[in-house]
């Protein structure tokens, strides 16, 4: 398992996101995976979905980033 933001970033995504991202240039993807990481770190329901399955939290957090990028 990577511990770098970016990777762990880019594993949090579906595959075909996980393309996508992964083509932006590492400013950009650096910037996606600060903005999931403060998701992580804020938000309470993340926490528990946390202790029930690490990844699925990371995906959700993942999603809620990239749909604020896309409104």
């Amino acid at each position: 398992m990577t511990t770098d933001p970016v990777g762990r970033f880019l594993a949090a995504l579906d595959p075909e996101r996980r393309e996508a991202i992964g083509a932006k240039a590492p400013q950009e993807q650096e910037r996606l995976a600060a903005a999931w990481e403060r998701e992580l770190e804020a938000d309470d329901e993340l926490d528990t979905l946390d202790e029930l399955s690490p990844p699925a939290a990371e995906a959700e957090a993942a999603r809620r980033v990239l749909e604020r990028e896309s409104d």
